[in-house]
């Protein structure tokens, strides 16, 4: 074997023996490495990993679960997805660090709230170019720079009052597009508190009162205003209303007229039947009157006839019975003429018998004439005699 064969085969050997000895060094020095950091890292729960490849650039978006990193190629970042909040601190106070100014250049505190969160869909393509502390490097310079340039739009009472919904939408308006461009997402501005100066609060209060009071009158005014509307719909209702009742009243009356002058049209045949029945029921009954009135009359005629016959037959009986006591009388009155002329005293024993019971004792001389013994008791002889004259004058008649 020649000399440069030999030095050729020398000389491989040691190239040979150098590149196994880096190899097994390498070796080695992975194994280390690989047991001292491990390859995999994890991300958590709500969270999104970023792989950053250092030689090449690129990135990879990891969710929950192992990622695999290989020490000095890759580089593993985590983000949160979920919610945050920012709260400007120093501007909260009028008399803080630094408050907010006003369009009159007034300072007062406002109590924000800003929610946010991260685009998972553009944080791959801007995970590189983000720091670490993302709320204070990107989200409070781009806050703070937005809302003190609107606060200057408004004037104190805008901003405590009136126009709040306003601000929050506006500074909302502000923020979307410039937080967007950093791959956060604005979920909301809410304004809590607004703290102003002692004496502008004061007079604010007052003015509140005064607008309070105003707006009270202007509701009281306006609620008068309803009950008037009110009472003047309900005089229409109740205007409608009688209206509606008086037709449905008129409307009625026709209808029952023209039912009763429909029910006049069968009554009227009725009612002329019922007058010709009368008429017929007024002759009968005259015709039967006439009747009893006549055979009334007859028997009256006939009970007259009869009585007056009657009377007749008593009369005729009166008379016989007064011409017998008549003659009866005279008869006796004979007898007793003749029994006195006979017997005189007769008479004065008869009245002293008649007056027995009411006189005692009677003492009466005879008359000279020879007349009646007691005429003087009664009165004398002459009006005796002018009394028997009278009688007798009225006999004779």
């Amino acid at each position: 074997m020649s000399d440069r064969t030999k030095l050729f085969f020398a000389r491989t050997a040691r190239v040979l023996f150098r590149k196994t000895t880096i190899a097994l060094a390498v070796l080695v020095g992975g194994g280390y490495a690989l047991a001292t950091h491990p390859p995999i890292e994890s991300v958590g729960r709500g969270e999104v990993g970023i792989r950053l490849n250092r030689f090449s650039g690129a990135t990879t978006q990891s969710r929950e679960g192992a990622v695999l990193i290989i020490p000095g190629l890759h580089e593993l970042r985590r983000y949160s997805l979920q919610d945050q909040t920012y709260h400007p601190v120093r501007s909260s106070k009028a008399d803080g660090e630094a408050p907010f100014q006003s369009a009159e250049g007034l300072s007062l505190g406002v109590d924000l709230t800003i929610r946010y969160a991260l685009d998972p869909v553009k944080l791959t393509a801007v995970a590189k170019n983000l720091p670490d502390d993302i709320t204070t490097e990107v989200v409070e310079p781009v806050v703070q720079g937005v809302i003190y340039k609107v606060f200057t739009r408004y004037t104190v009472r805008e901003i405590f009052s009136t126009k709040r919904q306003e601000l929050q939408d506006v500074i909302e308006a502000d923020l979307k597009p410039l937080l967007a461009a950093d791959g956060i997402v604005l979920r909301s501005v809410m304004m809590g508190n607004v703290d102003l100066p002692a004496d502008y609060r004061a007079g604010m209060d007052k003015l509140l009162a005064v607008e309070l009071e105003t707006e009270k009158m202007q509701y009281t005014l306006q609620l008068k205003e309803k009950q008037v509307k009110e009472a003047e719909l309900q005089a229409d209702a109740a205007k409608v209303t009688r209206e509606k009742n008086a037709e449905a009243a008129a409307n009625e009356t026709i209808i029952a007229a023209k039912a009763q002058e429909e029910a006049m049209k069968h009554v009227l045949p009725f009612k002329q039947k019922q007058i010709e029945q009368r008429k017929l029921e007024a002759e009968a009954d005259k015709g039967s009157r006439i009747k009893i009135a006549e055979g009334t009359a007859e028997a009256r005629r006939i009970e007259a006839a009869g009585e007056a016959d009657s009377r007749h037959k008593l009369a005729d009986a009166e008379a016989y019975r007064m011409e017998l006591v008549g003659k009866v009388a005279s008869t006796q009155m004979e007898r007793d003429g003749e029994l006195i002329s006979k017997h005189p005293l007769l008479i004065q024993k008869t009245l002293a018998d008649k007056l027995s019971d009411k006189i005692s004792v009677i003492i009466a001389p005879p008359p000279a004439d020879g007349g009646f013994i007691g005429a003087a008791l009664l009165g004398g002889g002459q009006h005796a005699r002018d009394g028997k004259t009278v009688a007798a004058a009225e006999t004779e008649q």
